[in-house]
């Protein structure tokens, strides 16, 4: 049995989003290895994958998603400083030296907040965080202009932010969040007494690395993916160009669908959001399909000539954009946008600028000749499988991070 004890900070014990997805899954496989891995979380029910699992325990502190709390005024408070779980963190760590124990942050401001961040850092335990989204520099956590559709360039927490409405909601929102920002930053001590940091992706950790501490240590690990090894797709017989994931304005549906009515082309959205009835409008011949399983995901994928990832934001990683890389599927990215790393311009796929009709139109129509885009698929194809992102990887990735921390 590994003596080295790992507790996974995540607001879920289920899958709201891609972090949890990780961090659960990560968790697991720690356990599976040996280690003692403790989960510890605001908002359950737990899958069952979690459950009766040895080398895998659950402290929960049963509270909703601040989103999700029809008291508005608990949610503000709890969002801002949580202090049931601070106080289980500080039980817990009573019992845990701080020599043999690693904490790794996945997600805390959904529900949690940087109060259990600030017990742990006062009791001189190893914190490592996870760098899923902007959280740790930026109010909103995207560095993008909601209202404006842009990529935001101000200093985080200076005068000109303190004033843009940028929220996607509202500025009273956006006034919120400056407050929780603020209450992080001097009591929850995120990022100041943070030492250690994991990017997901060398475009993610330049936007964010100008913003952590001067002595941080940066570790790059790569997400893992649940893709099993096949034969590539044979994508010159596909004709539709797919996007899959939230139709939200800052993804780029809606600058897809503009590009593929003009040129004529099948276009594909899997997934569904607000943007359903604008992509119709301005794309009357489009396919939606609304929210699908992973599996109908992948079977999607499969019938795709490229996948189309057009989003208007930094985002962190893009993992679609890997998992068609695995199937044999080329795509198409911004070059403003973490998902750039998955994709070699011009050999696996190509790079557009970022936010630009006409350039994305351009290079979907290179890619309606289907022996470019054969060639291309293959070439992801053999590119991912040189050096896949699986979880054992993953994991292995994590152990030498975690050594090195507790060495330090």
């Amino acid at each position: 049995m590994n003596p080295l004890n790992i507790i996974v900070v995540n607001d879920h014990l289920h899958v709201a989003g891609g972090s949890d997805q990780i961090a659960l899954s990560s968790a697991i496989a720690l356990a599976d290895r040996g280690y003692q891995v403790t989960i510890f979380s605001a908002v359950g029910p737990a899958i069952p994958e979690l459950l009766h699992r040895e080398n895998l325990s659950l402290i929960c502190s049963e509270q909703l998603p601040i989103l999700k709390d029809s008291d508005r005024l608990r949610a503000s408070v709890q969002g801002i400083w949580n202090a049931k779980p601070a106080k289980m963190l500080a039980d817990l760590l009573q019992t845990l030296s701080p020599h043999e124990t690693v904490i790794h942050v996945h997600s805390w401001t959904k529900a949690l907040s940087s109060s259990v961040v600030s017990v742990a850092l006062k009791k001189k335990f190893r914190v490592v965080f996870t760098l899923h989204d902007y959280f740790i520099a930026c109010p909103t956590g995207s560095f993008f202009n909601h209202p404006k559709q842009t990529i935001c360039n101000l200093s985080p927490m200076g005068v000109a932010c303190l004033k843009e409405n940028c929220d996607s909601r509202s500025y009273s929102h956006k006034a919120w969040r400056l407050g929780r920002q603020f209450v992080q930053a001097e009591f929850g001590l995120i990022p100041k007494d943070v030492k250690n940091f994991i990017a997901i992706s060398n475009y993610s950790r330049s936007v964010i690395e100008p913003y952590l501490p001067k002595d941080a240590v940066i570790h790059l690990v790569d997400n893992p993916i649940a893709i099993a090894q096949g034969a590539p797709v044979s994508v010159r017989k596909n004709n539709h160009f797919v996007f899959v994931g939230r139709l939200a304005k800052e993804k780029g549906p809606n600058l897809f669908a503009e590009a593929a009515q003009e040129l004529g082309c099948k276009a594909l959205f899997v997934g569904d959001g607000e943007c359903r009835q604008q992509i119709s409008q301005i794309n009357p011949t489009a396919e939606i399909t609304g929210w699908v399983s992973q599996s109908e995901v992948a079977g999607y994928l499969k019938q795709a000539r490229a996948l189309i990832f057009p989003s208007l934001w930094h985002e962190t990683q893009g993992l679609v954009v890997a998992e068609a890389a695995a199937m044999g599927v080329p795509a198409i990215v911004p070059n403003t946008c973490a998902a750039r790393d998955f994709v070699v311009d011009g050999i696996t796929g190509f790079w557009f600028k970022g936010g630009d009709s006409e350039d994305l139109r351009q290079k979907i129509a290179q890619l309606n000749d289907p022996e470019l885009a054969h060639k291309m698929g293959l070439a992801a194809h053999e590119r991912y499988w040189s050096n896949p992102a699986t979880i054992e990887r993953h994991v292995e990735q994590l152990e030498k991070v975690y050594a090195n921390i507790l060495i330090s």
